[in-house]
């Protein structure tokens, strides 16, 4: 089989790639840039917890101490603080990061990959499409051709890949404008984020605005001025005074020295590709979608997008493809990015309109600020990750199955397992490996020797079970699970969403949502009936 072919080196296409290789995927990574990233310290990103934790899971690289994990979050209006978040266990602090600390990190786990190559100076320029798999043309300092079984664009909002295959990208433009600024200096207040929306040394009104700011490492902060609608020249001479006036507002005095790293504009656009899959060509990342306004963080969209495709094109690579599994890679992305894109387009009248009889309406400005504080934090309809309820791989109806704290199709909840060699390990460090999992809730499992357990009660039924679905799969025992009763099974999907859960072992139902989630009968076909299938397909 030929490799994938991933078109784009940013933070998407090098995940993507990384997620491929780790189930035994082959890549060849188009980089139309030298190979590495210029340091642009006000180019951030900022990763909810499990998007985060998919990252370190993939580089190896704990990148909590290449970025940084807020102690809380504040929101104030004017002088007033409106809301105050404390992280902790239960409500785990997103991690902001450098985008070129992150690509670094991503690079040098991908550099002793033997499965994936890094072609420098490779522009796409062309491509064509076989029913066996697709030809790219790049243009640089060696054009030449690549052939690879399937094409995925992570190539940033100007997409040659989308472009190529004519995939309409409609949406709006500039729906907001930052001016940017990455700043060595003290602030009153430690490794706390901050949005504070009408600053009393500002005067009211639409240019009033709001600034947010975000710690990083060694004392460094992400600054970020909310700018007035138009496209107004966003001057260096603008932007200190913006620096000097925050900071001495700030301060309560004169303004505290500072030592400015880094400046910028960043402009949001909402757009939304008609189709993410044509044939054998994907769209991931910016490629696919433009989010941001309001606290939104359009990035992590992207690495699930990696994550949601990469288990279900390693599996069609490995089997042959499906395409009920390989659709529903737009089905079920889509739809979340769709949904919240109609969240932000929805608030943003409420909460930048201003004046009007809204402004009168009592508590309504607390509301607003709880909107955006959502969009940064990741919670509600504007931040919260969506889940795949709806999904074409949901298993439908089964008779055995038990009510836990996880919806079907959401993330699940990361608890200590045993793993079948009986060392303890984190429920994610078994995801992205391909596998489904199987994990039992069996209190009191954890103090067991494995010889003792793994024979005892119905675990020699469900390992049975297990070995007869229809797809590898991995049988994990946990001591507990939110919301689940003892003897509840779980079916985990490999990129970490829930199949379902079933009251005790029920090898019926655990074979039909298993083959559900492949996609349906015919999914985990054997590569030889792949091939007969596509030679069929020839004649």
């Amino acid at each position: 089989m030929d490799p994938v072919i991933v078109v784009g080196a940013g933070p998407v296409g090098l995940t993507l790639a990384l997620a491929l290789a780790r189930q035994e995927v082959p890549c060849v990574v188009l980089d139309e840039g030298p190979g590495k990233d210029e340091p642009r310290p006000a180019r951030t990103v900022v990763l909810r917890e499990d998007t985060a934790a998919l990252l370190e899971r993939l580089t190896g690289v704990p990148l909590a101490h290449a970025g940084a994990r807020w102690a809380g979050w504040r929101s104030m209006r004017r002088k007033q603080v409106t809301r105050e978040v404390a992280f902790g266990d239960a409500d785990p602090a997103p991690l902001h990061i450098a985008q070129h600390v992150l690509t670094g990190a991503l690079r040098g786990a991908l550099a002793g990959e033997r499965l994936v190559r890094i072609a420098v100076d490779s522009r796409l320029d062309t491509m064509e499409q076989e029913p066996s798999g697709v030809t790219a043309h790049t243009r640089g300092s060696t054009g030449t051709w690549w052939r690879g079984s399937y094409l995925v664009g992570c190539d940033g909002p100007r997409s040659t890949v989308r472009k190529l295959q004519d995939i309409r990208f409609p949406g709006r433009t500039a729906v907001e404008r930052h001016a940017v600024a990455a700043l060595r200096t003290e602030l009153p207040w430690h490794d706390e984020a901050l949005l504070h929306r009408i600053p009393p040394w500002r005067s009211s009104g639409p240019s009033a605005g709001e600034i947010t700011a975000r710690p990083l490492p060694d004392g460094v902060w992400r600054l970020d001025w909310l700018l007035p609608p138009g496209k107004d020249l966003v001057t260096p001479e603008l932007l200190l005074a913006r620096v000097r006036e925050t900071l001495a507002g700030w301060a309560g005095g004169p303004t505290p020295p500072y030592e400015l790293l880094d400046t910028g504009v960043h402009t949001v656009h909402h757009r939304l590709a008609r189709r993410w899959r044509a044939d054998r060509v994907f769209l991931a990342g910016d490629a696919a979608h433009l989010l941001g306004s309001l606290g939104t963080h359009g990035l992590d969209e992207g690495l699930r997008d990696a994550d949601n495709l990469a288990w279900k094109l390693a599996l069609a690579w490995h089997h042959g493809p499906h395409e009920a599994l390989l659709d529903s890679y737009q089905t079920e992305r889509r739809a979340i990015v769709a949904s919240r894109l109609r969240a932000a387009d929805q608030a943003l009248p409420l909460v930048r309109g201003g004046g009007g009889l809204r402004s009168c309406v009592p508590g309504s400005t607390r509301g607003h600020d709880t909107l955006l504080a959502d969009g940064h934090l990741g919670h509600g309809a504007l931040g919260a990750p969506g889940t795949y309820a709806g999904s074409p791989l949901a298993p439908g109806r089964l008779e055995g199955e038990a009510p836990v704290g996880t919806v079907p199709g959401s993330a699940v909840t990361d608890v200590r397992v045993t793993a079948e060699d009986g060392t303890f390990v984190r429920l994610r460090d078994r995801l992205g490996r391909g596998a489904l999992l199987v994990v039992l809730i069996a209190p009191g499992t954890g103090v067991w020797d494995r010889r003792h357990w793994v024979s005892a009660g119905i675990m020699p039924r469900l390992a049975a079970a297990v070995s007869a679905l229809p797809h590898r799969a991995e049988l994990l025992v946990a001591e507990s699970y939110p919301g689940a009763a003892a003897h509840t099974v779980l079916l985990v999907r490999p990129d970490g969403h829930l199949v379902t859960a079933l009251s005790g072992v029920r090898p019926a139902d655990l074979y039909t949502a298993a083959e559900a989630v492949l996609g349906g009968p015919g999914a985990a076909e054997t590569e030889t009936d792949a091939k007969a299938d596509a030679g069929a397909a020839s004649r």
